[in-house]
């Protein structure tokens, strides 16, 4: 190898044969390229561990089916022997071992071609339909119903009657106190209160209708300490509804 090399010296340039070389070098590059794309498409890559996994294991199984409902059980009846068909007693075709007696109960005793419908407990045969126990035999039973009671008369709890009246039953009057301010100006005039008096005669209830605004309270005061007479209606003690007229005056009270 050595000896095909140039070798530059004094007397000259010896030169070498490179025909040849050149191309078993281009040939063993192209074997070398040529390994280098073909091996890789020989050789089958491995897969990964979780897809293999994944591809060997092999379904669930299907869910069994559910069981089949039980069956209804067959009742066999046996077929009882008729004695009777159409209307006709038929003979028995066999002995029955066991014979039930059938009783039947006696018939009440005649009483009579008429019939009692509606009598009363304790009757006597033969009485009258809707007659009553005690009662005289063969007297009339179309005696007219007594009379309804008379209704109760309804009693009213309040009644309503003049302030003059239920004057002359008052027991206990307060004379009303004339409000200062009312007499520093000359106020003056009748108040008139709606009042009711209960079945004690003590007043309970006191409303103002009419009159001077300063003297309104001083009337109501006095009016609520009265006293009357229970008031009675058909002897019952009643509620009284009326209206007093409370005068004031600079005179007195």
């Amino acid at each position: 190898m050595f000896d095909e090399m140039v070798e530059s010296t004094a007397k000259g340039k010896h030169k070498t044969n490179k025909s040849w070389t050149v191309f078993i070098s281009a040939l063993s590059q192209a074997a070398l390229v040529a390994m280098l794309i073909i091996v890789p498409l020989l050789v089958t890559p491995a897969l990964p561990k979780t897809l293999l996994s994944t591809l060997l294991v092999a379904p669930p199984p299907p869910a069994a089916p559910p069981p089949p409902p039980p069956a209804t059980p067959v009742v066999h009846v046996k077929p009882s022997a008729r004695l009777i068909e159409n209307g006709k007693l038929l003979a028995p075709k066999s002995i029955p071992k066991q014979v039930n007696i059938i009783k039947t109960e006696e018939p009440p005793p005649d009483i009579g071609s008429s019939t009692v419908v509606g009598g009363v407990v304790g009757g006597v045969p033969g009485g009258s339909v809707g007659g009553v126990l005690g009662g005289i035999i063969g007297a009339s039973s179309s005696a007219a119903p007594p009379p309804p009671p008379p209704p109760k008369e309804v009693v009213p709890t309040r009644i309503t009657r003049g302030g003059d009246v239920q004057m002359a039953s008052v027991i206990n009057r307060v004379q009303p106190i004339y409000p200062i301010l009312a007499r520093q100006t000359h106020t003056q005039g009748t108040v008139r209160l709606n009042t009711v008096i209960d079945r004690d005669g003590r007043v309970i209830e006191v409303k103002y209708l009419s009159g001077p605004t300063m003297l309104m309270q001083a009337a109501m005061d006095a009016v609520k300490q009265w006293r009357f007479k229970p008031t009675t209606l058909n002897g019952t003690p009643v509620q009284v509804e009326c209206v007093f007229e409370i005068s004031f005056n600079m005179g007195g009270g």
